[in-house]
């Protein structure tokens, strides 16, 4: 048996952003609760819920993501990795659970609409432009799901305050009190379908689904490829929280004359799964007249 490890370097920077993120947001949404009553918006006051979670899922995803750095231990022998993952997860259903608030303020707003503050909406727009595109910029390099799940929203948001600053400079010289609910419920609809694709990759990852950038296939063709291996057989990958990946195979090995044949064997199947940049490696290497091991 063939174990060996390899390491990431992101973490710490990861984390960093993360903490960076919350408190920008949290200010941020602070700051949106007082100017959406002043501006009388109910787009801005939709945001301001939906930072609110936001906000609370970022503290979480901060803790959580400190968290997974833990090194493995009795309890958890593949580390604390998925700690980062659950952080994903419980994001995306804060998300979902703020949306329906949102959705359902924005319909009573287009059945009675109400006069909106043009420049204030303006004017918070840019500054909401401003931080949320560079919490946004700081999160856009992130490789595990639970940056991936804050990055992408803190886009929608960035597009959402876009937006606003287009009604609020079309209300400016046009009449139109429904156009800002409208609105509103448009920006709602289109993160919540965006947060069910990330939900659903995260689902994904908990029930131990192959990375879609690795081909199974192909590193099991890779091993075929290579002198005295007969055969390849229980082949497992899956991910830890999207980022790094775990791998483990049986390789029937056909008559070998010497140990040393063996151990060079054994340095060809490592060098091959090694340039995947798998965290954890496992290969099960079976001798000609040795049989399987399978519980089951």
């Amino acid at each position: 048996m063939e174990i060996f490890i390899t390491v990431g370097q992101h973490h710490e920077h990861s984390n960093k952003n993360l903490k960076v993120a919350f408190f920008l947001n949290l200010g941020f949404t602070i700051l949106e609760v007082f100017a959406g009553l002043y501006v009388n918006s109910i787009a801005i006051i939709s945001d301001a819920v939906h930072d609110m979670g936001d906000s609370m899922s970022l503290g979480l995803s901060w803790y959580l993501d400190k968290k997974s750095k833990q090194k493995p231990d009795k309890k958890y022998s593949f580390g604390y990795a998925r700690f980062s993952l659950l952080g994903a997860a419980i994001n995306s259903v804060v998300i979902l659970a703020s949306s329906v608030f949102i959705v359902y303020e924005a319909i009573g707003r287009l059945q009675n609409p109400e006069e909106s503050n043009a420049e204030g909406m303006v004017l918070f727009a840019l500054v909401g432009i401003a931080v949320n595109g560079y919490a946004a910029w700081r999160l856009s390099g992130g490789k595990t799901m639970n940056e991936k799940v804050i990055s992408w929203h803190l886009i929608e948001d960035v597009l959402g305050w876009v937006a606003i600053l287009i009604v609020g400079v079309v209300l400016h010289f046009k009449h139109i009190p429904y156009l800002d609910p409208a609105l509103s419920l448009c920006i709602t609809l289109y993160i919540v379908w965006n947060v069910f694709k990330r939900l659903k990759e995260t689902t994904f990852l908990f029930l131990q689904g192959t990375p879609v950038d690795i081909d199974v296939t192909e590193i099991e063709q890779d091993f075929l490829k290579t002198k005295f291996v007969e055969n390849v057989h229980h082949t497992h990958v899956w991910s830890l929280e999207g980022e790094h990946h775990v791998f483990s195979t049986h390789v029937k090995l056909k008559s070998i004359e010497s140990l040393l044949v063996l151990a060079k064997v054994k340095e060809e199947l490592k060098a091959i799964v090694k340039k995947y940049g798998f965290e954890h490696v496992t290969i099960e290497v079976e001798l000609v007249d040795e049989d399987c091991f399978d519980p089951s």
